[in-house]
């Protein structure tokens, strides 16, 4: 190994932020940010594409005041018009593109967790096998330091939020499953509340269930508000 390759493998231990593979990737513009794990882009070819960023997992905008941080933070990372870099992972089941931005040849999945604006989603990490070492130690320092997210006592995970778990405090710690509509098993809709539009709530791209009483499902394919 070379001096230039040596000095370049201690800036990236030194830097804790994974570069970019030796492969070209392909280059998106920024249109607009969802969520603090969700964006929308233009390819190469002007083609709109759906991105949920692989192997972290934001809170959702509902939890309050995490989610709407984690969202502003991921738009200061992420401007409208910018170009980022794309590592491809897979499709999820909602026909978005899961994977890593790049931008500057750093990734913004991990700036997320460093600054504990989002959690490892374990049972995804191993699109990230490479830096999953990193992610995961990356989520432990923001822990420990209390940061974004980790600034809570008792925090509850997004995926648990979404099933409709929460936790709360007493002499006994536990689990509540709030009562969700089961149209919706993905999101936690309360049944027979107040009828509710796409632009009523912040959930995208979800499994829907006939009846659907909302009527989010709106051309039958099973999944709700893709738009």
């Amino acid at each position: 190994m070379n001096k230039a390759s040596i000095l370049a493998a201690a800036l990236l231990l030194l830097s804790g932020m994974p570069t970019v593979a030796q492969t070209n990737l392909p280059k998106m513009t920024v249109v607009s940010v969802g969520d603090g794990d969700t964006l929308r882009v233009r390819n190469q070819q002007g083609q709109p594409v759906t991105i949920r960023l692989g192997c972290i997992d934001a809170p959702e905008l509902k939890q309050n005041p995490w989610g709407q941080q984690s969202k502003a933070r991921l738009q200061q990372l992420l401007k409208v018009g910018q170009s980022v870099q794309v590592r491809s992972i897979e499709r999820d089941r909602y026909k978005r593109l899961v994977a890593e931005i790049f931008v500057n040849n750093r990734s913004v999945n991990l700036t997320m967790l460093q600054e504990g604006q989002a959690v490892v989603y374990r049972q995804y990490l191993q699109g990230c096998n490479s830096t999953k070492n990193q992610f995961l130690q990356a989520e432990a320092s923001a822990k420990s330091k209390k940061l974004g997210f980790w600034n809570q006592s008792q925090p509850t995970m997004p995926w648990d939020f979404r099933r409709g778990k929460k936790t709360t405090q007493g002499t006994n710690t536990r689990s509540q499953v709030q009562q969700c509509d089961s149209s919706y098993p993905d999101i936690c809709i309360p049944p027979n509340s107040v009828d509710l539009n796409c632009p009523d709530i912040p959930y995208r791209r979800f499994k829907v269930i006939p009846p659907d009483p909302h009527g989010f499902d709106r051309d039958g394919d099973g999944v709700g508000c893709e738009r």
